[in-house]
């Protein structure tokens, strides 16, 4: 299968709020409660602000055979925001196609609040983990990680 990588559309944000729904809902799922899930991804969110902050972010969409499997992107200090590749595409080359674009940007550093389901994936890539944290969404407490990577850039 081959990976194509693209920049976001408007007409993209509810196929990626889908996509984000059901990586939360059947991948993360292995390390968070029904109820931290259901804070993180509820069904009810405001179109409007997810429109936005797409719009904002400029996140880079992987489409195989036309349909969008995974997106990503990456602000102008290195912050990784969104992350996300289908549950059906899990271990096919979505999260690294995407990865390789973001850290193609020369910036000196790249870091990211990772999930306890991405950090393995993270640490593939040359991250290392900073801090444990606690965050508090809708009423529930989840674990993630700030993790960071350096580049030449940064050295």
């Amino acid at each position: 299968m081959k990976v194509k990588l693209r920049r976001f559309q408007t007409t993209d944000a509810e196929a990626l709020r889908e996509l984000f729904n059901e990586t939360v809902r059947h991948v993360n799922k292995r390390d968070y409660t029904a109820a931290q899930i259901a804070a993180w991804a509820p069904d009810d969110y405001d179109r409007q602000t997810w429109l936005e902050r797409l719009q904002q972010n400029k996140p880079f969409i992987a489409e195989i055979d036309g349909t969008i499997v995974g997106f990503a992107d990456v602000q102008a200090d290195g912050y990784i925001d969104h992350f996300f590749c289908s549950a059906s595409t899990q271990g096919q080359g979505v999260g690294r196609a995407l990865m390789n674009k973001l850290l193609a940007h020369d910036y000196p550093r790249f870091y990211a609040n990772v999930s306890i389901t991405a950090r393995p994936f993270f640490e593939h890539f040359g991250f290392r983990l900073v801090r444990e944290q606690q965050v508090e969404v809708r009423g529930e407490t989840l674990t993630n990680y700030l993790m960071e990577k350096l580049t030449h850039a940064g050295e």
